[in-house]
């Protein structure tokens, strides 16, 4: 059975790819670590869409099994702002 590469979790990606543009916001980086950064910030990022994308499908699939027609949308509280 062939083995099935790990991706890095959600939150431990997210945190990594706000790192990356701390950095880079100091502006302390050469134009190669600048590019290195932007290319693993992509990679990050494109795992982060992938997560989240597979959670909203297993959303969708228990909201199927449970008969849920309807949705109210979110609202935040007014404490919250």
């Amino acid at each position: 059975m062939a083995k099935k590469t790990k991706q890095p979790d959600f939150e431990q990606s997210l945190a990594d790819l706000e790192t990356i543009v701390n950095n880079m916001e100091k502006g302390d980086m050469s134009l190669e670590e600048s590019l290195q950064a932007f290319e693993n910030g992509i990679n990050l990022t494109q795992s982060c869409q992938k997560s989240l994308k597979e959670a909203e499908q297993k959303v969708e699939i228990l909201i199927k099994k449970s008969g849920t027609k309807s949705f109210e949308p979110f609202e935040e509280d007014e404490g919250d702002e």
